[in-house]
């Protein structure tokens, strides 16, 4: 088989790029995803997102034990099925802010560059103060249909505390506090694949193959050719471009003999070009929750009944059109930061172990995430094996930052403050277990510790520069591969102070123009 366009992976940037690219009837594309179809209801319901972690439609990754975690082994979460993970996630639309797209110092990647292809994909429904967004892109970006009480009562306290209440979160700056944008459409999850990719599969110049998992990209003479999945062959004339997110991507790379010689050499793999920065500069965000019980009937945990249920099929309303992270305020823990490096994320539920504790899930309480934005910990990602079965080693050094703990505890004392508001004061009483409170610092401390969670944000592991060092050019281009670039998460030189899917799907539009020329 034989296509202009290979691209691996149909996940938040795989399904835009590959919509983009058979825009033209000229060329052909293939798109290979590991996963299959999102078939189950799960995927159209908001609320119920956590019922999708551990199953088929997830990869399951576990990063390597943590030193600063207490050795615990972190659960990753990341999509395997059409839409990747914006076919399970929390349905956040947070861009970032200037400064994180500026600071990259990458020619064509500054903010102004980058904010034109982020209104290409969206389609704001509601208010739109500024002009903000775009209006008339695929995916469906709305204000949650049916906020909670408490989470009323949370934007309330930020108010009572002075924080700026922020028209619409995703300007230049995200310093303040909103309600969380999603990406929905009329109550109803709207992934890329939902946005982008389905509305087009009719196209006969576009090939979807589902259920495979590529082994590694063929490299001929110092150019990308194909790739592999079992014994047979996708041949690419023109490019093969990997869109299989931080972990997905440079795992082939390496797979395929790209990465540090002496790392590939310890699993028998020969070197095709030697590139020791795959699998390096990995960053997440890191998130430790403030539990509070509320004595009010009025949380998440009484959603799931038969009159919910009808009120959601029958109008798009109520509990069931929950992305649970319904609002956010976002801070500096030091007014001399440029921007904030902190961001709470408000849920009116205690929103345990990712939502797969069932008996917090059933208890009044609320949830106060506080999520470090800018860590100084840098971690990596590395072969298990030469199997492409195997996952690949995943240690994110979390909390090996000098600043990182120190910061995280400030913004628990934040939401402390919240919490004690007079607006939030009727819906915040004990603390929940596992949080201790934050009056004895050794045991907040060790909250921390045992208690933080990826808020699912890897990044930085096919790092984008304009040195040699980097795996990829400005263009996505890897470095001495011809016809291979890398367009997804994995490419951005830092973190931002956002979520990483509306970058990915930036990312993406890019790539698609770049790739035309």
């Amino acid at each position: 088989m034989q296509y202009d366009y290979v691209i691996v992976g149909a996940g938040s940037a795989g399904c835009v790029l590959a919509a983009r690219l058979s825009e033209d009837p000229g060329v052909t594309v293939a798109l290979i995803e590991a996963g299959g179809q999102d078939g189950r209801k799960e995927f159209q319901v908001p609320a119920a997102f956590p019922k999708l972690f551990r199953t088929e439609a997830d990869w399951d990754f576990s990063t390597v034990g943590q030193e600063a975690l207490a050795g615990r082994e972190l659960y990753w979460p990341r999509g395997r099925v059409l839409g990747g993970s914006s076919s399970m996630n929390a349905m956040m639309w947070v861009r970032g802010t200037r400064e994180d797209y500026d600071d990259w110092e990458v020619p064509g990647w500054s903010y102004d560059e980058v904010l034109p292809y982020f209104q290409k994909a969206e389609r704001r429904v509601g208010s739109n103060a500024g002009g903000v967004y775009g209006t008339e892109g695929p995916l469906h970006i709305e204000e949650l249909r049916d906020p909670n009480v408490t989470t009323k009562a949370f934007l309330r306290a930020c108010d009572e505390l002075g924080l700026h209440r922020l028209d619409e979160l995703n300007g230049p700056s995200n310093e303040g506090y909103a309600q969380t944008p999603v990406t929905q459409k009329k109550g109803r999850r709207w992934s890329t694949y939902d946005a982008f990719l389905k509305p087009v599969l009719h196209r006969p110049n576009l090939t979807v193959v589902t259920d495979v998992q590529v082994s590694r990209v063929l490299i001929e003479d110092g150019r990308a050719v194909g790739v592999a999945h079992g014994n047979q062959e996708v041949r690419a004339v023109r490019e093969v471009v990997l869109c299989a997110g931080a972990v997905g991507s440079p795992h082939l790379l390496m797979l395929s003999g790209v990465g540090d010689p002496a790392h590939l050499a310890e699993h028998g793999i020969g070197v095709v070009r030697p590139l020791p920065a795959v699998g390096q500069g990995l960053q997440d965000h890191l998130s430790i929750c403030v539990f509070r019980r509320c004595p009010k009937k009025v949380t998440l945990s009484s959603a799931e009944t038969t009159a919910n249920l009808l009120k959601y099929l029958t109008l798009r309303k109520g509990p069931f059109t929950t992305n649970v992270g319904e609002a956010v305020a976002f801070l500096r823990s030091d007014p001399a930061l440029p921007a904030p490096d902190l961001e709470l994320v408000f849920a009116p539920v205690p929103f345990i172990r990712h939502g797969l504790d069932k008996a917090a899930a059933k208890d009044d309480g609320i949830t106060i995430g506080v999520i470090l934005l800018q860590p100084d910990s840098v971690g990596s990602l590395r072969l298990a094996s030469a199997d492409p079965a195997d996952p690949p080693r995943i240690d994110a050094a979390y909390l090996t930052g000098e600043s990182d703990l120190e910061r995280l505890i400030h913004g628990i004392r934040e939401a402390e403050r919240l919490l004690d508001t007079e607006a939030l004061r009727p819906y915040a009483a004990e603390n929940y277990p596992p949080y201790p409170g934050a009056d004895d610092e050794t045991l907040l401390e060790k909250h921390v510790r045992e208690n933080s969670e990826t808020l699912y944000h890897p990044v930085g592991t096919c790092r984008m520069g304009v040195e040699e060092s980097s795996v990829v050019d400005p263009e996505l281009r890897v470095r001495g591969v011809r016809g291979l670039r890398v367009a997804d998460a994995s490419v951005m030189p830092r973190i931002i102070r956002g979520h990483t899917h509306a970058p990915a799907v930036m990312i993406a539009e890019k790539a698609a123009d770049l790739l035309r020329g």
